[in-house]
């Protein structure tokens, strides 16, 4: 497919402190002229270094070569100056930023009008949960006072290490962080990412799933569910990965003593459809705030590529459905990384359901199924995922799901973090190839991603060549 240049959709996502290690202009100059990007997707709103930081594998991958070397204690909040009378309905309005670097600065009044005269679009990018994400280089603590107050409750009655998306409180909280700069600032689109484990995604990762605090309970309750017979079907469940984990011997084997307890209690079923469905109204929420606020502007979701990766998310998370509440979807291939996603995902499985599979075996048999065409398990980790096969494979799968009905932005990983040595590093053709990939495969456009600040520009040089022979720079 020879893409449409007035069409042209190069976004890079980027965390507010690159503006001010090296200049708005000096940021701008490099991805515009260098790299050929025209789509800011501006970070306002982390306590996550790879949202709101610097390089958070600079142990492993090195610093970048270009801004400022050395760890950022980030502390966290919004990086724009939220207006107080979006906030009257929530106890959570004093959640601006302490970072000292950020004293006095309000991220978007400083980079929307130097974007814009350089005919450069400007989207909001935010993702959900805004705390402690294992593996994202979270804030040290969240500086919220009562925020504690608004957490999840486990299976077994504990305070999670979330907050729950059904505390009026919280939620209201993010509905007016979004219509606050919707509202008050010229942007021109915005993304918003959902990376919440489900109830079944806890138990096999070996957690205790919730939500069962009083607000939930009463949600559920108002839908006709039986929250008390949820709770003790997911008590079993429990049980279950418990024993698996800690090795017990089944006479039918893992998989068929998992599929007979959860067939058992099907209660659990009924919560992690109930949990499912509220998850995705704060999705729908945000879609219908944000057409309320400016009907035009671009809606889009930022999908987590557990959701490809992962066949019982993949089931529950069907393309053509989101096309109801996104303008566009940037399905999430940070190919370099993925086998170590991959390794990560499935060693989750053979704990528990999977146990009695060899990984080769497992992986064999699950990319049949979910349509992977990669190395083998003893490879993938150091191979990482080939862009001729994983992007042009996924933007594929992504066009035929949302039949016409949003457009479909490929996240192309350029130096993703790595957390493990051997997993394979980043490379100028893996970021050529990617670009080609998407364009080859239809895609509508490319997202550079995670973050800018831990980006080698060497890195960005293949994108920009790749968009030189593609006529989009």
């Amino acid at each position: 497919m020879t893409p449409n240049p007035s069409e042209k959709f190069v976004g890079i996502q980027i965390s507010p402190i690159s503006f001010i290690d090296e200049g708005v202009d000096t940021v701008l100059d490099t991805l515009q002229n260098r790299v050929g990007v025209n789509v800011l997707m501006l970070g306002t709103v982390s306590w996550l270094g790879l949202k709101s930081g610097r390089s958070i594998s600079h142990a492993l991958d090195g610093w970048p070569d270009h801004g400022v070397p050395e760890p950022y204690q980030m502390r966290g909040g919004a990086y724009f100056d939220p207006d107080p009378r979006y906030y009257r309905d929530t106890f959570m309005a004093d959640y601006r930023s302490r970072d000292p670097e950020f004293a006095g600065k309000d991220i978007l009044k400083m980079v929307l009008p130097d974007a814009h005269e350089r005919g450069m679009k400007v989207y909001v990018e935010l993702m959900e949960p805004f705390f402690k994400y294992a593996g994202h280089g979270s804030a040290a603590a969240v500086e919220i006072p009562t925020l504690p107050q608004a957490m999840d409750i486990d299976i077994f009655g504990r305070l999670g290490g979330e907050p729950s998306t059904s505390h009026p409180g919280y939620r209201s909280w993010i509905h007016s962080m979004i219509e606050d700069q919707v509202r008050n600032h010229d942007l021109d689109g915005f993304m918003w990412c959902n990376e919440r484990n489900s109830p079944l995604d806890t138990l096999i990762q070996g957690g205790a799933p919730g939500d069962f605090s009083a607000a939930s309970r009463a949600e559920a309750e108002s839908r006709g569910v039986n929250v008390e017979a949820c709770r003790q079907a997911l008590l079993r469940l429990y049980d279950f990965m418990q024993e698996a984990a800690a090795g017990k011997a089944f006479a039918d084997g893992s998989l068929i003593t998992f599929l007979r307890v959860l067939l058992e209690n099907p209660e659990a079923l009924i919560w992690e459809r109930f949990w499912l469905e509220r998850n995705k109204d704060l999705d729908r929420e945000l879609y219908g705030l944000v057409k309320w606020c400016k009907p035009n502007l671009p809606f889009g979701l930022n999908i987590w590529n557990r959701n490809h990766f992962n066949l019982i998310r993949r089931a529950q998370w069907p393309w053509a459905e989101q096309t109801r509440y996104a303008d566009f979807v940037k399905p999430i291939t940070y190919q370099h990384q993925a086998g170590e996603v991959w390794a990560k995902e499935l060693s989750f499985f053979r704990k528990t359901v999977l146990r009695d599979f060899a990984p080769a075996e497992a992986t064999t048999a699950l990319f049949r199924i979910l349509g992977l065409k990669e190395a083998p398990f003893d490879q993938i980790v150091g191979a990482g995922m080939d862009p001729d096969t994983y992007v042009f494979g996924q933007c594929e799968d992504a066009l035929r799901g949302v039949e016409g009905k949003a457009k479909v932005y490929m996240g192309i990983g350029v130096d993703a973090p790595r957390s493990r040595p051997d997993t394979a590093k980043m490379t100028t053709d893996i970021a050529y190839r990617s670009v080609h990939a998407t364009y080859r495969a239809g895609g509508h456009g490319i997202v550079l991603s995670p973050n800018y600040a831990s980006m080698h520009l060497t890195h960005l040089d293949g994108v920009a060549q790749a968009l030189t022979e593609l006529g989009l720079k």
